[in-house]
């Protein structure tokens, strides 16, 4: 009876599917000889098939049906008697016959599918008019370019490191130029959508938890591309160290509660002063850009990426190099190291020492205080990269305002004596 039950029940599936599908396409079927051989009831039957068809005989049988459906579609389409009958239903009773097959096997997933197929079918005037008159020639370039980097050549590159020192791992760098591109592109929609005045503050915020370097680095290109958008800019660019904040909490949080306890104060002073220089931009900036229209553009700078990859492999070089010849001459400077390209990794090793009693929650606070220093020191430097000057001057202020915040939270209450 259970078997029984699950094979009512996946063919119930399989019928919901038809249905659900064929219902999109007999709204899109029209009337008169010009209409479209299937609706509803043949989309029902059709899923149904493919269902009872790997019921009966498995895959094997399956394709026999799905072939049959081809034969038909086929001879529909040459029969339609419209100018432009397209392929859209055709190809949609194909997969509907593979739904209602995949359905016995995993009815979920079959589900979840025709829904999606569904979505498709039913926005299609969506789509086009998306395509045809929102997305330029400019950004559908760059959508290319960018899966050609993630798909293609991320996967070719060796994961390993080389070069002076060993520094450099080619996948890694990679990543990076992938993640400015990203953060790029995510800014340019969001001011595609919101608008400069608002759409660069959010997006340097979210982005700042993949990477705040590279957030800043590609906050930097768009400023320096177009100066009208050089406030929200710098917003985006410090908000994201707010993300970073928030994440140092995080990996603490998750390493040693002593460790973000101690560390409380002077992360709490450096996200607030963070949140108050952005805060200034941003005010600007919807203060100076009433009624600014985004243009289209291209959606990242692959060029400039390229650079900021290129700096952060230099700083690595330059950070090997100096461990190499001077040697480990305590945690603080190993942190410092560790921090010119990532300072969540140097708090993690910090305080995985303190869960590990090899050091003091106290003596833990300068070392993480100096990974933060170093990492400013690195987005400084992008900063200037890719941002140029006008850019840079008017952020290093407030990452150095930040960097001033935490060690005065961390040692103006001892200085104080409190």
């Amino acid at each position: 009876m259970p078997i029984l039950d699950s094979i009512f029940i996946n063919l119930a599936v399989a019928l919901g599917i038809g249905l659900l599908i064929g219902a999109e396409r007999e709204r899109r079927k029209g009337q008169g000889p010009s209409r479209s051989p299937a609706g509803i009831r043949t989309f029902a039957v059709m899923s149904l098939a493919g269902a009872i068809s790997f019921a009966i005989g498995g895959e094997i049988l399956l394709a026999v049906i799905t072939a049959g459906a081809i034969i038909l579609t086929a001879v529909a389409y040459f029969r339609s008697r419209s100018e432009d009958p397209g392929l859209t239903s055709e190809i949609a009773l194909i997969l509907t016959a593979l739904l209602g097959g995949l359905s016995m096997r995993e009815p979920a997933l079959a589900a979840g599918l025709a829904v999606v197929l569904t979505a498709l079918l039913a926005g299609r005037a969506l789509l086009h008019r998306f395509v045809r008159s929102v997305l330029t020639e400019r950004e559908v370039t760059d959508g290319l370019i960018f899966a050609g980097a993630t798909l293609v050549a991320l996967p070719l590159l060796p994961n390993h490191q080389f070069g002076p020192y060993g520094a450099l791992n080619p996948r890694s760098i990679w990543i990076i130029v992938i993640l400015v591109m990203a953060i790029s592109a995510a800014g340019y929609i969001l001011v595609r959508i919101l608008g400069d005045r608002f759409g660069l503050a959010i997006a340097g915020l979210a982005s700042g938890f993949i990477s705040s370097i590279a957030t800043i680095g590609a906050m930097g290109t768009r400023g320096k591309t177009n100066p009208a958008i050089l406030g929200p800019a710098i917003a985006g660019a410090v908000l994201s160290t707010v993300a970073t904040i928030l994440q140092m909490c995080a990996v603490l949080a998750a390493t040693s509660m002593t460790v973000l306890k101690v560390m409380s104060i002077p992360l709490i002073c450096a996200g607030a002063a963070a949140v108050a220089y952005g805060a200034v931009f941003t005010i600007k900036g919807l203060r100076g850009m009433k009624g600014v229209a985004a243009p289209a553009g291209h959606a990242f700078n692959f060029s400039s990426a390229i650079i900021l990859a290129a700096t952060l492999s230099g700083i690595l070089v330059v950070s090997a190099a100096l461990r190499e010849n001077f040697g480990e001459t305590g945690v603080i400077v190993g942190a410092a190291f560790a921090g010119l390209a990532d300072t969540h990794s140097a708090a993690v090793s910090i305080a995985s020492l303190v869960a590990s009693a090899k050091m003091s929650p106290a003596d833990a606070v300068s070392p993480i205080l100096a990974a933060l220093s170093t990492n400013t020191v690195s987005k400084i430097v992008v900063a200037w990269t890719a941002g140029g000057r006008p850019f840079a001057l008017r952020l290093i202020p407030g990452l150095l305002l930040v960097i001033s915040a935490a060690w005065a939270g961390a040692y103006a209450p001892r200085l104080l004596g409190l």
